[in-house]
């Protein structure tokens, strides 16, 4: 088997992160966008129109100021930040949360192979399969991925798993497998949970967050709280 030289392997890699960032960059061109105000800065997102229904949801709840003064309540170093448990806005300090939601529930929306849990993505939280087996999507808790970075024997290890869990459904694709590798994600929610948007900016606050001191039910010791939610940007 013939091998690159160094400077032409970091030239390929550099080119495929080129073309992913690219990719990404004009998925969120043209959407709508909403501004998260928090504690700690602010995070951009981008909504995707390929989830209409979950789209059209987060953006009547932050018209009406549903996220204004919520808590991100549920952190987890190298995994994720979620918010928009209800009961979070005047919770008392250490009190578990992440049981509030709305009366209703959205449909999944899943769309593997273009869209998939890489870092920086938004996705709707859920009840596990227990309860919950159509997988139906929270009314208003979301997270945003941070997860970590996979060598190519943890995504086979991984594919193995998702075999499992999806019953062969799921298969990682090339490009999946090279953002996972280099960018980092959380694989094993793929064909699970709705992913329905990214961040275009803020991923430091993102990291600052994730980042936080958690007591034992993952939330941060010191609140770290939405303040304001806007729609900063829908296509005409």
């Amino acid at each position: 088997m013939r091998h690159c030289s160094t400077t032409i392997c970091n030239a390929r890699l550099l080119l495929t992160l080129l073309l992913a960032c690219l990719f990404c960059t004009s998925r969120a061109a043209g959407r709508a966008e909403v501004l998260l105000e928090t504690t700690e800065g602010n995070i951009r997102l981008a909504l995707y129109d390929e989830t209409p229904r979950h789209r059209d949801n987060f953006l009547n709840l932050v018209r009406n100021e549903f996220y204004d003064s919520l808590l991100f309540h549920r952190v987890i170093r190298n995994f994720m930040i979620q918010a928009g448990d209800p009961l979070s806005r005047h919770a008392a300090p250490g009190a578990e949360l992440g049981e509030g939601d709305l009366h209703y529930t959205l449909p999944p929306e899943f769309r593997l192979p273009d869209i998939y849990h890489r870092r920086g993505v938004l996705a709707a939280a859920r009840e596990g399969d227990d309860k919950n087996p159509q997988q139906r999507s929270s009314a208003c808790q979301f997270y945003i991925v941070w997860g970590r970075t996979f060598s190519s024997n943890d995504l086979a290890k991984m594919q193995q798993r998702l075999d499992t869990l999806t019953n062969g459904r799921v298969k990682l694709t090339d490009e999946q497998t090279r953002a996972y590798r280099f960018t980092g994600g959380t694989p094993w929610l793929d064909g699970q949970y709705t992913v329905f948007g990214e961040v275009t900016e803020g991923m430091d606050v993102v990291e600052k967050i994730m980042r936080k001191d958690t007591d034992h039910n993952d939330r941060p010791v010191w609140d770290v709280r939405i303040l304001r939610a806007t729609v900063i940007g829908e296509k005409p």
